[in-house]
């Protein structure tokens, strides 16, 4: 597995200052799409266990808040297992801040029985549709997209918007 990007202090990927992890590698190719220099899973730098550690490292100062995992498609088969290590790793390390991730598959249908949703604070689910696109919408690019509290969806077994 691979990544593109790590950005050490983001500030529109999830609330207040963050890190954020832009994973390689997407089969969607939605039209337009933000990040297409992310999609060829052959392009970026190898996900390493260092990798990790370096990003847990980014984390600690008390200014960041969470961490944000993007991409590409951080839950795509060829990047779930690294997405779910960061993610338990993240989580095991500081439980008192959110964790944020983007998918273009969708919560309920593809994503709730994964390892990695034990750990997601919120998940941004669906795909981006150009024909939908509002740049009015906080933390998603179009009006399909929902932005999921898991944690309180996987104990209700519905789908619970979050609020901020």
């Amino acid at each position: 597995m691979r990544y593109n990007l790590i950005r050490k202090m983001d500030i529109s990927n999830g609330p207040g200052v963050r890190v954020s992890v832009f994973m390689q590698g997407c089969a969607f190719h939605c039209k337009n799409c933000f990040n297409q220099n992310t999609w060829d899973f052959d392009k970026g730098e190898e996900f390493t266990d260092e990798v990790i550690s370096h990003v847990l490292d980014l984390c600690a100062p008390d200014h960041i808040k969470g961490l944000s995992i993007l991409g590409g498609e951080p839950m795509h088969p060829k990047n779930i297992l690294g997405t779910t290590k960061l993610a338990k790793a993240f989580k095991e390390k500081y439980p008192n801040k959110s964790l944020w991730a983007w998918s273009g598959f969708l919560f309920d249908r593809d994503l709730k029985d994964f390892e990695v949703m034990n750990y997601l604070d919120v998940l941004v689910d669906g795909q981006y549709v150009d024909e939908l696109h509002d740049p009015t919408l906080k933390w998603r690019g179009s009006s399909n997209q929902r932005v999921i509290d898991v944690q309180k969806s996987l104990k209700t077994g519905e789908v619970v918007l979050f609020e901020k």
